[in-house]
């Protein structure tokens, strides 16, 4: 065998299941050497005219969304609401990468992606109303519930993939995350157990810039977040994430990686949170106005706008559907969070184990003979 023989097969060498140790080429898990982009080049042009619009509609629709889950946070309806505007075609692309059958493990941000999978408009939201441990069903559309601490739900995602490995299940796991949960102790944990075990699982970091006020430079020295992936032996990959063609192209190839055996990826989607980190916090503590201003013309609506405008795709009544598509599921969020009835007190020992422990037993027999007792005197705190 010839040297370039060799070096050939060494630079596409992948550690396949079973195999024995690590792989030691670091080469085909490097990440690109610039973020995948697709509008604005030549492979814009081959995207199928309906599937383009199809996109640009739901990035309307999410925007629209992002729009009122604030309107409704500001109105006290909501307990808080972390605004994804400016990351939609992050949730929107990885949505679509993904079949009814594989699973979707979202953070508190990915409400948008969570509706998108079929989740009704007062069930993605109800977390955030208070009201409810999750508001939906996580197995009646493989979507487990929003993870508000940063980066649990990452090794769960992993234990995910590989039981349904081990069942002869054909499942991929898709765990979003934001650059915030990188510097988290679960993060790593993940990767280390996604690498070892060849998970069927894919990491999709959403690098929008800051951790609440944190900015990356504070809290990763890496060339890019993508470059993290190589250290546990993952392939990185590395996306504009405000171009949804190419966001979806690259998630789509990881998925299909890690569904074929090939092993695990970690994405890095470039973007930028334009809104609050939630409606608590003020983000001028922390940047400036110029920069929100720079990245807002890279938005990932108008980016999609410009393509479908100089394709010819963007009429009259492209523009109408998708505008009318996102006034009925602002209405859908609004009506459900128009009146809603206040949380029952025994719901608190709902869910919190598949079977009640002796401790949580005592406190629910409490606070049932709690209510009984204020209830007797009239009081209204029982209800």
């Amino acid at each position: 065998m010839g040297a370039g023989t060799a070096a050939a097969t060494a630079s596409t060498a992948v550690w396949r299941p079973g195999a024995d140790g690590p792989l030691h080429d670091p080469a085909p898990l490097l990440p690109d050497p610039a973020p995948v982009r697709v509008l604005g080049t030549s492979a814009a042009g081959t995207a199928d005219p309906e599937w383009a619009r199809a996109l640009y509609e739901q990035l309307v629709v999410g925007r629209r969304f992002n729009e009122q889950g604030t309107a409704l946070a500001r109105q006290g309806r909501l307990a808080v609401y972390p605004s994804s505007t400016g990351q939609e075609a992050c949730q929107v692309a990885a949505v679509a990468a993904l079949r009814e059958t594989d699973w979707l493990f979202p953070t508190y941000r990915d409400t948008l992606a969570v509706f998108l999978r079929g989740h009704g408009a007062g069930e993605t939201l109800a977390l955030l109303h208070g009201a409810a441990h999750s508001g939906y069903d996580p197995r009646a559309r493989r979507t487990a519930p929003l993870c508000t601490p940063l980066a649990t739900h990452l090794p769960h995602a992993v234990g995910l993939a590989h039981a349904a490995r081990l069942r002869g299940d054909d499942v991929v796991a898709l765990a979003l995350a934001g650059d915030g949960a990188t510097s988290e102790g679960d993060f790593h944990e993940a990767l280390t157990f996604a690498g070892v075990l060849r998970a069927p699982v894919v990491f999709l970091v959403q690098n929008n810039g800051f951790a609440i006020s944190v900015p990356l430079a504070r809290q990763n020295a890496a060339p890019t977040l993508a470059h993290k992936a190589v250290g546990y032996g993952l392939q990185g990959r590395l996306v504009e994430g405000n171009d949804v063609l190419a966001t979806h192209q690259v998630v789509a190839e990881a998925v299909a990686r890690a569904r074929s055996g090939r092993g695990p990826v970690l994405v890095e989607a470039i973007t930028y949170r334009i809104d609050p980190h939630t409606n608590a916090d003020d983000p001028r503590r922390y940047r400036t106005d110029e920069e929100v201003a720079v990245w807002k013309e890279h938005d990932p609506v108008t980016l999609m706008e410009d393509h479908l405008k100089a394709e010819g795709l963007l009429d009259d009544t492209t523009v109408h559907e998708a505008t009318a598509a996102a006034d009925r599921v602002a209405a859908e969020q609004r009506a459900a969070f128009a009146d809603p009835p206040p949380p029952s007190p025994r719901h608190l020992f709902t869910h919190v184990y598949a079977r009640p422990t002796p401790h949580l037993r005592e406190q629910a027999a409490t606070q049932a003979a709690w209510r009984r007792s204020t209830a007797a005197t009239g009081s209204e705190e029982a209800t």
